[in-house]
């Protein structure tokens, strides 16, 4: 009788199910987070571009804000509310100081920029382990699933050869259908991790590349704002 795959499974003891079910776990958790990060980089990726373009088409940076909060998916857009919402923060007690001293110093304005690039850097931190969200559990799956498999592997080969004692005998008919089935468990523990590292490198390379249009984002605002504050000095 020609034995299945799903034969194998279901004819298998406890601790051979169990190996098998827990990779079935890990796939379904890493292919929901393969799905997930592809339409949340589509969006991210839409997003920013959008936003970009309305950024430096627009004549001030208040228009500028007014139009941010439209791009919930653009990190460019997060940092940018965040830093223009600590700046106007600044202007109110920069503001209310000036009605009693007036004028400002170079230490004024380098402080006003210390504030401003803190908020903007914890933004930029925030918004980058937000997408990162969910890939180091691709990098476990892509590690231990394959030890996983084996282990089921080499717990079924014990088990066929317990069997072989059992029964007296290593004839091929005998052995054959206990070691395809440890094998198996070989063979979906590398199913299971293959594509998990292949999608953790690839979701890796894009956040990297996504961090590095985020900070050339922040330096560019953060050029503009001290531009502007130099100007009034």
């Amino acid at each position: 009788m020609q034995l299945t795959i799903t034969d194998m499974i279901l004819n298998a003891g406890l601790v051979g199910q169990f190996v098998m079910f827990t990779l079935l776990v890990f796939s379904i958790v890493s292919w929901t987070i393969v799905f997930k990060k592809s339409r949340l980089f589509k969006k991210v990726r839409l997003d920013s571009e959008d936003f970009l373009e309305t950024f430096w088409s627009s004549s001030d940076l208040n228009e500028a804000y007014s139009a941010a909060e439209e791009f919930e998916y653009s990190p460019e857009a997060s940092v940018f509310i965040a830093g223009f919402s600590e700046l106007q923060k600044i202007n109110k007690i920069r503001n209310r100081k000036e009605e009693n001293q007036p004028g400002e110093t170079l230490d004024m304005q380098l402080a006003t920029m210390d504030n401003l690039k803190r908020a903007v850097r914890k933004t930029e931190s925030q918004k980058f382990n937000q997408l990162g969200h969910g890939l180091p559990f691709l990098a476990t799956t892509g590690s231990a699933t394959p030890f996983i498999g084996l282990f089921g592997t080499v717990w079924g080969i014990m088990v066929s050869f317990h069997d072989i004692g059992q029964r007296g005998s290593a004839s091929l008919a005998v052995v054959a259908p206990g070691i395809s089935e440890a094998l198996v468990a070989t063979a979906a523990g590398l199913a299971v991790a293959i594509p998990a590292v292949i999608f953790y490198n690839y979701y890796s390379n894009k956040l990297d590349m996504i961090s590095g249009e985020i900070e050339d984002f922040s330096t560019d605002f953060l050029n503009l704002v001290e531009r502007e504050l130099l100007s009034r000095i």
